[in-house]
This record gives structure tokens, C-alpha cells and sequence, in this order.
């Protein structure tokens, strides 16, 4: 005991130090209060729900009412503030203006047009958000394919989200054809993996074939918040290291027999939810809110329509970027 509290003022300056010492030294890990407290978490009536946020209606309806003008406001507003890449050396044909072919790439998602369909379109609706030229429907389709697109999208996205520092993660099988069935075929598809706040704000995205949370271990660092949510599936003590030295604080459902051997965030993190249950789901269920975006975005864009894989992104951003100014659009009438 006298060498446990000799190495105890040794580090007291350095207080991680001093509370994984004393976790792994002094205190026995309940191990196995922790594991029949698991089974416990996924019983119906085990969490006390909590009443769900209220809707505005009112808000709600003139978000609405006002959507198509202030999208496009916003397509012309945005783009135009955007600087274009600058390729120099570049040969062949001039390209048409990368902003131009933003704005229709926008404006295609918006709208759920092919590209025939939005040459018609865009002659009429091209001047409001500031496309004076004629583009015709083959220049509309390869516009997915530019990285002076990309760039300029990328550039959007990173201007418009906000973030009220509430995450949650999640994946999602992006189906591809409407014949898939979900349950049975759900890996046929694009994995898109997201982090969003509690507005349903897309903070950070990426795509994989594979693996959900090797994605997960990249767009990490693309956030910032003050707590991150994420379910069985990313149980991952180096995720959960990492998630804590980005300063953020983790919410990460335990699988059956999991030990609570391993880092100090690690520990922290299921000692907690042992310490008071109630509390830590109350913190963790706000994932949700993941869910729910994942299920919108399904819902009112339909399936990716692309078949390269730059396209696809080009179309995935794009569709955040107008769920994103959606969203927001929302909750900056209620403030």
C-alpha cells in the first residue's frame, strides 16, 4: 500500500496518471457487475424514454412554404463566394465554368432531374441562380465527374455546417437499385457512414465497401464536438482512445462480455454507464437523430442514379449539402 501511495504523490501533478493508476492498481475492475448489467440494456422497458423534442409547426410550415426560392438563393449565394481550383498547364478544351456546373449539379439534386430533363430546366431557371449559358445535357452529366466541381461543392459544404457540438455516427447501405430489398440484399450498395449533430447537420462523411468503422477512424478528425454517440458496431478501444484525446467525450454501446480493461477513456466510459445507467442512455439514445437523417436522406432523394465512383460522391455531397441548408434553414427560425 505504502508503494501504491508513494507512486500516487509521485504523479499527483498529472491527474490521468493518478486516476488510471488508481483504477488499475488499487481498484478492482467490476468486470462482472458490468457484464450482466449488458443484457440488461437492450430489455424494452429497461430505458426510461424521454419526451421527444417538440415540433413547430408554424416554423416547420414556412420553411416549407419559402423552400424553393431560398434554395436557390442559396445555390447562387454560396457557389458565387467559392474560388474555383486553378489548373494551370491544363490542355484541351476550356472547361464550361466550374461554378455554373456546381450550381446545376445542385440544382439536378434538387430537383431529382436527369440530365435531359435539366437542360429544359436549367434555360429557364439558370438566370435566378446565375447560369447565363446554355448547358446541354451531356455537359450537365460530366459536370459530376470534374474535380473543379468537386472543389467548389467541398468548398460549400465546409462554409454552411454548423455544429451545436452534439455527435452521433452511424453507417448506412445506400441502395442502388429499387428492387433491392434492404434486409436481404443491404450490402449491394454504397456504405455511407456520417457524423451528425443533434439537428441532423452532416458534419463529417466518407464511403467505403467494406468497413464502416475503419471510415469511422478517418472522419474523426473532421469534427469537432463536446461528446461523440455510436452503437455496437464501433467498439473499438483505439476509436475510443482517439475519440477522447480529440477532446470529445464517447458514447459507445458495449457488446456482450465486454471488459473494462483498457485505456483511461476507455474505462471512464463504461464505468460511468455502470455508475448511473439511466443517465448514460439518456446521453447516448440522442443517436437517433442519425438514424433519422439516414432515413430522410433516403426518403426524399431516392437511390444514387450514378455508376463511377466519383460521380456517386459528387452526388452524395451535393445532397447533403441541400439537407444540410434544410435543416438549418429550420432551427434558425426557431432562435
Amino acid at each position: 500500500i505504502l508503494r501504491y501511495i508513494k507512486i500516487v504523490v509521485l504523479f499527483h501533478h498529472n491527474y490521468n496518471i493518478y486516476k488510471d493508476i488508481l483504477i488499475n492498481v488499487v481498484a478492482k475492475l467490476p468486470n462482472k457487475q458490468f457484464q450482466l448489467l449488458i443484457p440488461k440494456l437492450r430489455e424494452e422497458d429497461f430505458y426510461k424514454e424521454q419526451e421527444p423534442r417538440p415540433i413547430f409547426w408554424h416554423e416547420y410550415t414556412l420553411s416549407q412554404i419559402e423552400d424553393a426560392k431560398a434554395t436557390l438563393t442559396f445555390i447562387r449565394e454560396t457557389v458565387d463566394s467559392c474560388h474555383s481550383l486553378d489548373l494551370k498547364g491544363q490542355v484541351g478544351k476550356p472547361l464550361t465554368n466550374p461554378k455554373d456546373l456546381a450550381k446545376a449539379v445542385l440544382v439536378c439534386e434538387e430537383l431529382h432531374l436527369p440530365e435531359r430533363q435539366a437542360q429544359g430546366w436549367l434555360s429557364i431557371l439558370g438566370p435566378f441562380v446565375g447560369i447565363y449559358e446554355e448547358l446541354d445535357d451531356w455537359v450537365i452529366g460530366e459536370a459530376y465527374h470534374y474535380p473543379e466541381v468537386a472543389y467548389i461543392l467541398k468548398q460549400v459544404f465546409d462554409k454552411t455546417k454548423t455544429s451545436d457540438h452534439v455527435l452521433s455516427g452511424d453507417g448506412t447501405w445506400l441502395e442502388t437499385s429499387r428492387k433491392q430489398n434492404y434486409e436481404s440484399q443491404k450490402k449491394g450498395g454504397d456504405l455511407l457512414v456520417t457524423i451528425v449533430d443533434s439537428r441532423e447537420v452532416v458534419q463529417a462523411f466518407d464511403t467505403d465497401e467494406i468497413s464502416e468503422r475503419a471510415v469511422m477512424r478517418k472522419i474523426i478528425f473532421d469534427v469537432e464536438g463536446d461528446s461523440l454517440r455510436l452503437d455496437a458496431g464501433f467498439v473499438d478501444r483505439a476509436l475510443t482512445k482517439k475519440i477522447s484525446e480529440l477532446g470529445m467525450k464517447p458514447f459507445i454501446f458495449p457488446k456482450k462480455n465486454l471488459l473494462l480493461n483498457g485505456s483511461l477513456a476507455w474505462k471512464q466510459m463504461y464505468l460511468s454507464l455502470l455508475e448511473d445507467t439511466q443517465a448514460w442512455l439518456r446521453e447516448y439514445h440522442q443517436r437517433s437523430h442519425t438514424e433519422s437523417f439516414h432515413s430522410s436522406f433516403k426518403r426524399v432523394f431516392g437511390i444514387l442514379t450514378k455508376r463511377r465512383t466519383s460521380t456517386k460522391i459528387m452526388q452524395i455531397i451535393a445532397r447533403i449539402i441541400l439537407h444540410n441548408r434544410r435543416r438549418q434553414a429550420y432551427f434558425a427560425k426557431l432562435a
